[in-house]
């Protein structure tokens, strides 16, 4: 289980590192260093929301941040409006 910032990245199309395609309103996260494919239960600390996502990607490359969501699971989490939420993530 890890903790911190979460964002979002929501670009229309486009390749992942895994070489998968980014659907921006897919439940799909980037992490540092999981393995593509890990799939990632991550909690919204402001209101409890959650939301599994598949790792498919390599970031955030904003320091102090732990976890880039796709627009689709920002939107599960409820979390578009700041851009930025604190979240829990615990791997499955």
């Amino acid at each position: 289980m890890f903790s911190g910032k979460a964002s979002y990245y929501s670009y229309r199309t486009g390749k992942t590192a895994s070489g998968s395609s980014f659907k921006r309103d897919s439940l799909t996260a980037a992490h540092r260093k999981l393995p593509f494919g890990t799939r990632v239960r991550v909690t919204a600390l402001a209101n409890s929301k959650s939301v599994v996502v598949h790792i498919t990607d390599r970031g955030p490359w904003v320091r102090g941040r732990v976890l880039d969501l796709s627009l689709g699971a920002a939107r599960s989490l409820g979390i578009t409006a700041r851009g930025v939420a604190q979240i829990r993530a615990e791997v499955l």
